[in-house]
């Protein structure tokens, strides 16, 4: 493999650093945000998702520029996006402000989802294409890794950490837009879009240098082939599309319904339903990065060894052995971990309290007290493991934090390894999703449609994964406060039951086929040669 194909697929591939890093940055301000504007569960849950309705916006329309102007334009207009969104971010003067910026850099993610992975596949030689491509997927974990340890480091440095926090964004997508520049366009728009053959083949000679110019014009030939001018014009939603559709569709459905977008928000509030205070949780939430690119390079490692197939298959069980028992243990230890839960709150609310100003003290008193009673009614479930607590109505903030404390600890101890077990699931399903769909998704997509509508097959794939990406999201804090969380952790599971079955009824395998050859296995033909 060529070194400059290696640098083009990278360069390319950093849209899905700045992806993963904005979307779980959010994580480590997202609590910040609520005490500091006084937010409700709902609006706390869309100011949070703010990003995915930008990204479902920039996935259903990131199509048109990759084809209107080309994959190289489409991957710079993202990088500029994402540096006005990182500004912006960090100098939100209130949440709608916040809810704006974080909308505009949802474009970017969303549009970089379309034409990142497109890229890479049209530029890849079959036999490397799947790591090639995956690399947009190793971005994508290295970002959030990158992410959580940035959120760890800056957590302690003032009230203003969380702006830090998301507008550090603003210096790697810099790198990344200037790095685009450096790029070439790819052979497959040249040739079956813009009709520039001239110039497709100066991209054809950089990749293929050791060939001939007779096997030059042989392989811009079967591009052109698979997209004669004959289908220009024909629509996406065909008959004879139905099957990479219905992959598209289901591959990115069955990705979100793991509920992966929704951990990665909210791993550290997931930890502290266990007792995990904060400080311990955002550790934690480093090492789900860890782990989530150790899988990946695993995943990367075997893709094109073992196929797209066989990885969904060991993701599947994953996701299923994980999900199911962190079910079991939320269910086993309620009583505990509710308790260091609500404890955990009490902490939370004092703190909210003490830095609150004189328009939002009354609301944060308000808070504080409904913890305090919640505490209270928690302290005397069965099974809490913690001394009965009466919060007296004169009891100062120094009273309660000691209160709470004690309590955290008391049903920390009375759930034993109920929180290492929800912990270690947590790392489980993450390893799962990193060597199943995380390593495939974006390689299939890209890879089961023809040259002349990949661009719509990649936008039917993103957008579906990022609507349901943002409804889970959007949610997901409704679902916290309406029920145990062991319900949640069993919907999950269920639905990668059902993934399972897919993946054994349905999914064709891809590795190392040509993608012309694709497009004849999968459609039967070009367009113009079959109807």
């Amino acid at each position: 493999m060529k070194s400059r194909i290696l640098f083009w697929s990278i360069t390319s591939a950093l849209a899905g650093f700045l992806f993963g890093f904005d979307t779980v940055v959010i994580s480590g301000a997202e609590k910040r945000i609520q005490s500091l504007w006084n937010l409700s569960p709902e609006m706390h849950g869309f100011a949070i998702a703010s990003a995915l309705y930008g990204t479902v916006f920039g996935s259903l329309f990131g199509g048109w520029p990759t084809d209107r102007f080309g994959r190289k334009p489409t991957l710079i207009g993202v990088g500029l996006l994402y540096i006005v969104s990182a500004v912006g971010c960090g100098l939100a003067w209130d949440v709608y402000s916040l809810i704006a910026f974080r909308l505009l850099g949802g474009i970017g993610i969303g549009v970089s989802t379309v034409a990142a992975p497109l890229y890479i596949s049209e530029i890849s030689p079959p036999a490397y294409r799947g790591r090639l491509a995956g690399m947009f997927q190793f971005n994508i974990v290295f970002g959030i890794i990158v992410a959580f340890l940035s959120n760890y480091l800056l957590e302690g440095i003032g009230e203003n950490a969380w702006r830090w926090m998301l507008g550090v964004a603003a210096f790697p997508s810099l790198v990344y837009t200037v790095m685009c520049l450096a790029i070439p366009e790819s052979l497959r728009w040249l040739l079956s879009r813009k009709r520039d053959r001239e110039a497709g083949l100066r991209v054809l000679r950089l990749i293929q240098p050791e060939a001939s110019p007779a096997e030059l014009e042989a392989v811009a030939d079967e591009i052109q082939a698979a997209s004669p001018a004959a289908a220009e014009g024909k629509s996406f939603w065909t008959r004879r599309l139905r099957f990479p559709i219905v992959l598209a569709f289901l591959v990115a459905f069955f990705n979100q319904l793991s509920g992966i977008n929704a951990i990665l928000y909210f791993a550290p509030r997931i930890f502290g339903l266990t007792g995990l205070e904060e400080k311990a949780a955002l550790l934690q939430s480093v090492g789900i990065g860890v782990t989530n690119l150790v899988f990946t390079f695993v995943g990367l490692w075997l893709i094109d060894r073992l196929g797209r197939r066989t990885l969904l298959y060991i993701g599947s069980f994953g996701y299923i052995a994980s999900l199911g028992l962190c079910a079991w243990a939320f269910f086993n230890w309620a009583p505990q971990f509710h308790a260091a839960s609500t404890a955990l709150g009490v902490k939370d609310a004092v703190a909210a309290v003490q830095g609150a100003t004189a328009a939002n003290r009354g609301e944060s008193e308000n808070r504080l007290t409904e913890r305090t009673k919640a505490l209270e009614a928690a302290s005397r479930t069965e099974g809490a493991g913690t001394t009965p607590i009466s919060f007296p109505p004169s009891a100062s903030h120094e009273n309660m934090l000691q209160v709470a404390d004690t309590a955290l600890k008391q049903a920390s101890a009375a759930s034993g390894s109920g929180g290492l077990l929800v912990l270690a699931c947590i790392f489980a399903f993450i390893a799962a999703h990193a060597i199943g769909q995380g390593a495939v998704i974006w390689v299939f997509i890209s890879e089961i449609f023809p040259n002349r509508h990949r661009a719509a097959g990649q936008t039917l794939g993103s957008s579906t994964h990022w609507v349901f990406a943002a409804l889970l999201t959007t949610v997901f804090p409704v679902m916290l406060n309406a029920m145990p969380p062991g319900f949640i952790f069993l919907f999950f599971c269920g639905m990668m039951v059902l993934q399972l079955l897919w993946v054994a009824v349905m999914v064709p395998e891809t590795k190392g086929v040509p993608l012309e050859e694709l497009e004849r296995r999968l459609t039967g033909g070009p367009e113009g040669v079959r109807s």
